[in-house]
């Protein structure tokens, strides 16, 4: 019988699932791929129909597809939470960013700002609204392309500052992370976990799953810049 466990997931959160399945194949003897791209992209091709056993992705987005009946009722777990990060090109100056007002200063005078088109971009533009920036930074506003880190934009000069989630900017060549927004204007995302509705091996993805949420997986996941569900 074919064991193999085969799942989609954003880019977030590629770096730990790519440790975790291998893992999980030389441990518990379960052979497990992921294939990972923009989150927007992976929640369209479920609706579309695509064959997958997992499923790992913001938790708002998951929670849409159980209930347009893509995820198996039951499944859905929150995995781990991400903070968004700023960063800057190496070699160029590092703003303070410590309080709201550093971070305001930052975005005033950055000439181009880089955010994605997951979960971090659309928390990002909220932020901007309640900051009542918005209108002031729309035409500095550049968005990655799906699947595209936003650090990426630095390094090619199309901006000078960039948010993401830290798991997706931290092994990016060329930039500096600042760290985490200060204070309440912090941005974090909680990815989740499930099953999917059409998956042929349903009860060996729940085990995948299981093992997703274990501690060797919460390590796993500090070590590549999140922290697991309730820690």
């Amino acid at each position: 019988m074919d064991r193999d466990i085969s799942g989609l997931s954003s880019m977030a959160t590629r770096p730990v699932l790519a440790e975790l399945s291998e893992h999980i194949r030389l441990t518990h003897g379960l052979p497990v791929r992921f294939e990972s791209a923009g989150g927007v992209e992976i929640a369209r091709r479920v609706r579309e129909g695509a064959e997958a056993d997992l499923l790992v992705l913001a938790d708002g987005v998951l929670t849409e597809l159980e209930k347009e009946g893509h995820i198996l009722k039951g499944t859905t777990r929150p995995l781990w939470i991400s903070q968004v990060v700023a960063a800057v090109a190496e070699g160029t100056p590092v703003p303070a960013f410590g309080s709201e007002s550093d971070l305001r200063a930052a975005l005033t005078s950055a000439k181009g700002i880089a955010y994605s088109t997951g979960p971090s971009g659309t928390a990002l533009i909220g932020l901007l609204t309640r900051l009542d920036l918005a209108d002031t930074l729309s035409d500095r506003l550049v968005q990655a392309p799906p699947g595209v880190p936003a650090g990426s934009l630095l390094a090619a000069g199309q901006a000078d500052l960039a948010f993401q989630q830290h798991s997706e900017l931290m092994d990016l060549p060329g930039l500096i992370v600042i760290g985490p927004l200060p204070a309440d204007t912090a941005i974090s995302s909680t990815f989740s976990g499930g099953v999917l509705a059409a998956s042929r091996r349903p009860s060996l993805a729940r085990e995948v799953l299981d093992l997703l949420g274990s501690d060797v997986a919460s390590k796993t996941a500090r070590a590549r810049g999140m922290r697991a569900f309730g820690d």
